[in-house]
């Protein structure tokens, strides 16, 4: 019996752009330690970076905004958007502090797999901004995790054999990318932080004006002293909770998806029909 995976969000020409555009913005952001020469002035203004690429925060509501009006998101997308969200909100604080374990990103990639990559990146984004304000967590720091965190979903998304791929297959599957995916968020909010050390621990701290091959081997060092047991205790959570709630999740989503039916228009019927 052939299979049709079901979207709620599709993809359009503007939201594809935008999509491009937030994540060129969302690389510089991420990525300026490395792609900024030696001799340039970028390195003069590290501490006034955090509150500059706090920018993308509007690019990523201008890149939700625009995804849901050439989608069409309707009633019923919103709601499961809104229930998903807030569960993902709620599990992100359990754990907090304790080895990394956040069950919040198993629930996001079994999401993403079965909504779609569209889907998926609202509901990353949408979630950390919810979880943020739930634990306080709001700052400038914020939009690199909506950012990192609505890849990350929507790169489930993406996996192969959305349709078809059923079984221990598909839990295999995403196991192995919530484990890479757990430890790739990870060094991508390291990333976001590590240039604004300055010089409390100089030797894995950012220079400016060292060369790119020094730069990444203060940064990798910097991983391994600050947050390799924590992104460790993160992956292992994500892969531990697929394997053990993964079927029951993921058939809930997918009934959940089928009762919707997202494609499908909400009529009502006139009074005294």
């Amino acid at each position: 019996m052939s299979r049709t995976a079901v979207r709620a969000v599709r993809l359009g020409p503007r939201s594809v752009a935008a999509l491009v555009l937030v994540g060129a913005v969302g690389v510089a952001a991420f990525g300026w330690p490395f792609l900024a020469p030696p001799d340039s002035g970028v390195g003069a203004h590290a501490e006034d970076a955090p509150w500059l690429f706090a920018g993308l925060l509007v690019l990523l509501v201008a890149v939700v905004a625009a995804t849901i009006s050439e989608s069409g998101l309707g009633p019923k997308a919103v709601a499961m958007l809104g229930v998903l969200a807030a569960t993902g909100a709620a599990l992100r604080p359990i754990g907090a502090g304790t080895a990394g374990i956040e069950p919040m990103f198993f629930l996001l990639v079994l999401s993403g797999r079965v909504l779609g990559p569209g889907f998926g990146f609202v509901l990353g984004s949408v979630t950390m901004f919810a979880s943020a304000l739930l634990t306080g967590g709001v700052g400038p720091w914020m939009p690199f995790q909506m950012l990192a965190m609505g890849w990350f979903t929507m790169g489930a998304g993406l996996l192969p054999g959305a349709a078809r791929l059923r079984g221990r297959g598909e839990l295999a599957l995403l196991a192995c990318y919530g484990f890479l995916a757990a430890f790739a968020y990870g060094t991508l909010m390291n990333l976001a932080g590590w240039p604004f050390m300055g010089t409390m621990a100089s030797n894995i701290s950012f220079d400016p004006h060292a060369a790119v091959p020094a730069n990444l081997a203060r940064f990798l060092a910097y991983c391994l002293a600050t947050s390799m047991g924590w992104d460790l205790g993160r992956a292992v959570c994500t892969v531990v909770l697929t394997l053990a709630l993964g079927p029951a999740v993921l058939r809930a989503l997918r009934r959940a998806t089928r009762r919707a039916a997202f494609e499908t228009p909400v009529t009502f019927d006139a009074p005294g029909a």
